[in-house]
């Protein structure tokens, strides 16, 4: 990990980036950290840093988790059965053709 003040990132920000490869480094405003620089792979990784950090999305897990504490939540193949519009109830062919449900 490295750490970097403000005024050194602005000057050598192209630096940086390329040692963010290696780890984060944080950035200080007047020795306090004030923002963290990492590296980014491929849109997976950027699409769960982006949630992990939307208040939204934390929000919406927080009353999933608290319902599911409070209810039980769903069978599993019930859960699978409605993301795909089927009927709670509807019997699932099985066979060759059926999709697969482990994720």
């Amino acid at each position: 990990m490295k750490i970097a003040s403000v005024a050194d990132v602005k000057a050598r920000l192209s630096a940086y980036l390329k040692e963010s490869q290696k780890g984060p480094v944080v950035i200080t405003r007047n020795g306090k950290a004030a923002a963290v620089l990492l590296a980014v792979t491929d849109d997976d990784e950027l699409e769960r840093l982006v949630l992990a950090h939307s208040p939204k999305f934390q929000a919406l897990l927080d009353k999933s988790r608290r319902q599911i504490e409070k209810t039980g939540g769903i069978p599993h193949d019930v859960f699978w059965r409605q993301v795909e519009g089927e009927s709670p109830k509807a019997d699932k062919p099985k066979g060759r053709n059926s999709r697969a449900r482990h994720r």
